[in-house]
């Protein structure tokens, strides 16, 4: 009897890298914040940005929030993998970050906007890129809550919002994140990492 010959190999252990993306407002920050509380092998990457934290944010674990000063002297540095101005602030990725996160040989996971989120997985196009959306543009709305400060800030929302939908077919999948089910957000979320995790070919992280 001829025997069976296995010619791929699935590793489960390998670390992967995830990109979280989606509009302003949908809800990014509480995803990751849930799924950290998971203690899945993961490694958040903390982006910089010049806007003020908001009451829940913490320095260093959120994100590291600088003056737009010394953001500016990150880019003259070169210290950012990658960088954009939206809603007039700066966001960007600190390279060390990126460094110490793959140390790590942990899975690694960005919390980007959809700019960034292109930009990264044109750097690492082994990226595999979730885009989370809201249920409704009315939830959208009553999110954004006191982001929005006048009807001006809205109208600028919706047109970034209308574009960055244009290019949700480049994102690997796309994730509800409906209002109050917060956990069921993060049960998808962690499926589709177990799913990753068994995929017969996959390209290891490298820098």
């Amino acid at each position: 009897m001829n025997q069976i010959k296995v010619d791929f190999h699935v590793n489960p252990d390998t670390p992967l890298l995830f990109i979280l993306s989606g509009p302003s407002g949908v809800g990014k920050d509480s995803v990751l914040r849930a799924l950290k509380k998971r203690n899945l092998p993961m490694r958040h990457v903390i982006t910089a940005n010049t806007r003020q934290p908001r009451p829940d944010e913490k320095e260093g674990v959120d994100y590291y929030f600088v003056t737009r000063k010394r953001f500016e002297e990150m880019i003259s540095n070169d210290e950012l993998l990658e960088y954009s101005e939206v809603y007039e602030d700066y966001k960007g990725v600190p390279k060390s970050e990126v460094k110490k996160a793959i140390e790590t040989n942990k899975d690694v996971v960005f919390r980007l906007d959809v700019q960034g989120a292109e930009k990264i997985k044109s750097i690492f196009p082994q990226a595999i890129s979730i885009f989370l959306i809201p249920a409704s543009q009315d939830e959208w709305f009553m999110r954004l809550g006191s982001r929005i400060a006048n009807e001006r800030d809205i109208d600028t929302r919706i047109d970034t919002v209308q574009a960055e939908l244009q290019s949700i077919d480049q994102f690997d999948y796309v994730v509800v994140n409906e209002q109050n089910k917060l956990e069921l957000t993060v049960d998808t979320i962690e499926s589709i990492i177990i799913a990753e995790h068994h995929r017969t070919r996959k390209i290891p992280i490298d820098v």
